[in-house]
């Protein structure tokens, strides 16, 4: 039987399309349609002359936007985070549109990781909408707790979440996956064959489309058939250290620990694309989704109540060669288009001649909002890459 790292009792808690269930509190009228929420340039809905609100559909939007977040109904025809809004036009063209609203989201949060705290102290802010939460200290039935938790965050927020209770974290991500929305998984060591090894390799945080394909090719489809395969094929074809973590994360090992607000030291939000993204061709695309991980690290940061001085962007390029560049600030930022400025420096530093297969965007050097100086001082910035 394959073992796991370690005794702790981790749980990965995630808000249920979080954005656009924030948007169905305001908008209930919505409920059991599909609704997209996403684009820099959405209008908000209007009152028109009978008095009834007036919402903007995807068949009607044109511009070079992304998917931020989108109701499960929506997600049930393709449409996920990160995709083009004109894609997801031609899936759904009747889905409504709405701008993301990331003051009501950020209130939305702190209620509920205040919710959170109050019954389980120990959290890992990963993110506006999610947490892992160390649940090791409450006994050897984690269960209980979980499902006040639950209770907890739609008490004080009218929203459901998912819970995914495991050993580490990334068993953990994988079960808040199982039974969305309103789920509630525990797996343990001996569910990781039956339960885990049947799933695709995909499910794995961190393995995306471009590695799922590479993986195909070596008639490697589930997490089993990850787990079974020779440490030595993966780094042949995947290099020595990602064959190690994918050879580890096959067999559920993981031991990373919980990390307090306190021992935070950055901020981080990265996607994989679909298929790979050349910096010329596809520049539009690569502006889109530059534009919204820094619009959902900010949102990240801003929630945290911290800011940062320190930016850095992360590449992936087809090949699979990872490159990251950072660039320090004088003054510690939360806004977006502080942030996007600096990620656009990061970049000129980047070789953009070949094919991307991941964008990320960290802010660290953070600092707690309230000790940042009225005046601390001004920040030049440069010539901007990705830029539309």
């Amino acid at each position: 039987m394959p073992q796991m790292y370690g005794s702790r009792c981790i749980a990965h808690l995630d808000m249920d399309a979080f954005y656009a269930s924030v948007e169905l509190l305001r908008y209930p009228q919505l409920r059991g349609q599909p609704l997209v929420v996403g684009g820099r340039r959405v209008a908000a809905p209007m009152v028109g002359d009978d008095g009834v609100l007036e919402f903007t559909h995807l068949r009607d939007y044109r511009g070079r936007g992304v998917v931020t977040t989108a109701t499960y109904e929506a997600r049930a025809r393709g449409v996920h985070s990160g995709m083009g809004l004109m894609t997801a036009a031609r899936l759904v063209p009747g889905a409504v549109l709405l701008p993301a609203d990331f003051t009501a989201y950020r209130h939305y949060s702190m209620r509920f990781k205040t919710a959170v705290a109050s019954l389980a102290p120990r959290i890992e802010d990963r993110g506006i909408d999610e947490i892992y939460i160390d649940l090791t200290s409450h006994g050897s039935d984690p269960e209980p707790i979980a499902s006040r938790i639950k209770e907890a965050v739609r008490a004080a927020t009218g929203l459901s979440c998912s819970i995914g209770i495991a050993p580490n974290k990334l068993l953990a991500k994988m079960a808040s996956e199982f039974n969305k929305p309103d789920g509630l998984t525990h797996v343990g060591p001996a569910d990781l064959v039956a339960r885990i090894w049947p799933l695709k390799a995909s499910k794995i945080n961190g393995i995306g489309p471009k590695s799922t394909e590479r993986l195909a090719r070596l008639d490697i489809h589930t997490i089993g058939d990850l787990a079974r395969a020779e440490l030595g094929l993966l780094q042949e074809h995947f290099g020595p250290r990602y064959a190690a973590w994918l050879h580890d994360a096959a067999h559920g090992r993981d031991d990373r620990p919980v990390v307090t607000e306190a021992e935070r030291k950055s901020v981080s939000r990265e996607t994989t694309f679909e298929r790979d993204l050349h910096p010329r061709h596809d520049r539009a695309e690569l502006t889109g989704i530059l534009v919204a991980l820094c619009e959902r690290v900010t949102a990240d940061l801003q929630a945290l109540g911290v800011r940062g001085r320190t930016v850095g962007i992360k590449l992936r390029y087809a090949d699979f060669r990872t490159l990251t560049r950072d660039h320090t600030l004088r003054v510690p930022i939360d806004a977006q288009a502080d942030l996007l400025a600096a990620s656009r420096e990061c970049l000129r530093r980047a070789p953009m001649d070949r094919p991307l297969r991941l964008l990320g965007v960290r802010v660290s050097a953070l600092v707690p909002v309230a000790d940042v100086a009225e005046n601390p001082g001004v920040w030049e910035q440069g010539e901007l890459a990705f830029d539309e």
